[in-house]
């Protein structure tokens, strides 16, 4: 056991490695007349609610294709190795959790829920129709539940996971770009606290030079490094 309380965020880089292509990337043949954050909008919906439900319906098609990677499965190992662990993720898959991982906490959501766009209660056993089907309380259109461009993060979730950026003895970043706020102000807010910082991604980002230690490698390949690295910080703390 590694005497640690551990904090990871992951983004879309992990996911990228199971072939899910990044929010940006994922315009492709019907799809590549459309720009991605003209339909993930509350108006968009409003105006067109079929059109948007069918662009979801393709991404939750690809997603649901993907199988988790190593760096999936090692975070999900990761968690039983140290003494606290959350999982704070951007990505709205559920890769994590079918690689094991517990203790996570979506930050933008989970593009295989649906909820009402009216009671905002999420809505299981609809059919995946080409039209948005209607809750069955109040007949409402059901709607992806992710946070669209000009919403707000669920204030819970935000809230612990602030909580536990703030509380960690270690914060790992993998695989996120550093720019989406509020997540990218996560880190910042463990390393004001005193948390050591890690970086695993390919590129330099915002994040890269206010980090302890920077993997510049693809998540599969930085993750796997990881128990080594929280072995050597954990006796350094102890």
């Amino acid at each position: 056991m590694i005497d640690l309380d551990v904090v990871v965020l992951t983004g879309a880089g992990i996911s990228a490695e199971s072939g899910v292509p990044t929010f940006r990337d994922a315009q492709t043949g019907l799809w590549a007349r459309y720009d991605p954050q003209e339909l993930a909008t509350p108006e968009a919906f409003a105006r067109d609610p079929k059109l948007v439900w069918q662009w979801y319906g393709w991404r939750r098609r690809l997603t649901a294709a993907a199988q988790p990677n190593s760096a999936h499965f090692g975070l999900a190992a990761l968690e039983r190795e140290v003494r606290a662990f959350t999982l704070l993720t951007q990505n709205v898959d559920d890769l994590h959790y079918r690689a094991g991982s517990v203790s996570v906490l979506e930050l933008h959501g989970n593009i295989h829920r649906t909820r009402c766009s009216i009671e905002g209660v999420v809505v299981e056993g609809h059919d995946e129709d080409d039209a948005p089907p209607q809750c069955p309380a109040c007949g409402g259109w059901l709607r992806p539940d992710v946070v669209w461009f000009g919403e707000m993060l669920d204030a819970w979730i935000l809230g612990e996971a602030e909580r536990r950026a703030s509380e960690c003895d270690v914060f790992i970043s993998v695989g996120t770009s550093a720019q989406v706020y509020p997540a990218a102000a996560l880190p910042q807010t463990a390393k004001r606290a005193g948390a050591a910082l890690i970086e695993i991604n390919i590129d330099d980002t915002a994040l890269s030079s206010h980090a302890d230690y920077v993997l510049r490698e693809p998540a599969t390949s930085g993750v796997a490094q990881l128990e080594g690295l929280l072995n050597t910080l954990g006796r350094r703390s102890g």
